[in-house]
């Protein structure tokens, strides 16, 4: 038996073990889905889910740690070495949880899925999803127990993309491309389907930004089962939201564009006419009624009566998101 075939077979018996001790939950996005308000709110609760067995790791871990570093850029011959270095490197650390009493690891980063910016430039829904993520499954190689879209109203979603990559130096988009956008092939359903075949008999999971993005909380309660008491400190944060109109035409202003040609006004920028609007709103209705048909079997969609296990509070933190257009139950508005 070869040094190789030794490893494989540690592997795989690792893996099996990860599945019965601990659960590895991908948490994929999408961008503008709220997701960098739930990575705020499990960073700033990370010691007190430590002590109850839910490990995270976010974007200051696979990003600026290194952990996913090559695995979205270059030839194939040269991600297949960097799949294999992530994949040694993913398994030491998954196994070292593992053996200090995790029950659940939670791995949020939305670039996995690819990046709003380039669904702007594709005009349609991460057209390399099924790509990227590919890589990924590679990577984490048999030990992920779980999937988590988040998926967001399109008639919502463009205009915060759009409004994200003009505000990051992107072009002010032509009535031509706006077109392009209403009538491109992809939608939700797509994006869910290419999930599920690049994680090949992993469990799929849907959820909506309208419900979810203002109760990370819940979001995180789905992912661990309810198993463990969840802190409501840092559940009302409200992070990285989409530039306004007036942030819109100062930074167009500053690299010498005309602001003129954006709306006067104020608050958010909404670059789709009513009929537009309409075709983006009955798009995603598709889309949900998909979800909720059974989406082919290829995923669950999470509905609102998941199991809601908030309340604890340690504390210290920030506790309410002191916007002035949050709803009284709590929910952050629907802008961002």
């Amino acid at each position: 038996m070869t040094a190789e075939t030794i490893s494989l077979s540690r592997h795989a018996a690792f893996t099996g073990k990860v599945f019965s001790v601990m659960k590895v939950i991908l948490h994929i996005g999408a961008q503008r889905t709220a997701t960098t308000s739930f990575q705020a709110y499990l960073r700033g609760n990370t010691d007190w889910l430590s002590k109850r067995g839910v490990g995270y790791w976010g974007p200051h871990r696979t990003r600026r740690g290194g952990l996913f570093s090559g695995l979205v850029r270059g030839s194939e011959q040269e991600l297949a070495g960097e799949i294999e270095k992530a994949k040694r490197e993913i398994g030491a650390r998954v196994e070292r949880l593992a053996k200090q009493g995790k029950t659940h690891l939670i791995v949020s980063d939305e670039n996995m899925l690819g990046t709003a910016r380039l669904n702007v430039r594709a005009k349609q829904l991460y057209p390399d999803a099924a790509q990227h993520l590919e890589r990924f499954a590679r990577a984490f190689d048999g030990m992920v127990s779980g999937v988590v879209l988040s998926v967001r109203s399109l008639e919502t979603y463009w205009p915060s993309a759009l409004a994200f990559s003009l505000g990051r130096g992107g072009h002010l988009a032509r009535a031509d491309e706006l077109d392009q956008i209403v009538e491109g092939p992809r939608g939700w359903r797509d994006v869910v389907s290419d999930t599920s075949a690049a994680f090949s008999g992993v469990d799929v999971t849907v959820d909506s930004y309208e419900t979810y993005a203002p109760q990370p909380e819940k979001r995180l309660a789905y992912m661990t089962d309810g198993a463990v008491e969840l802190p409501e400190t840092h559940a009302r944060l409200w992070l990285h939201r989409s530039p306004d109109l007036a942030q819109l035409r100062r930074a167009f202003a500053q690299r010498g564009g005309n602001p003129a040609k954006l709306p006067s006004g104020e608050g958010r920028w909404l670059p789709f006419d009513e009929v537009q609007s309409a075709k983006l709103k009955e798009n995603y209705a598709d889309d949900l009624f998909w979800l909720h048909a059974g989406a082919g079997g290829v995923a669950t969609f999470v509905e609102e009566d998941q199991p809601d296990q908030a309340g604890a509070n340690p504390s210290g933190g920030a506790t309410t998101r002191g916007h002035k257009n949050d709803g009284k139950d709590g929910r952050m508005a629907r802008a961002g």
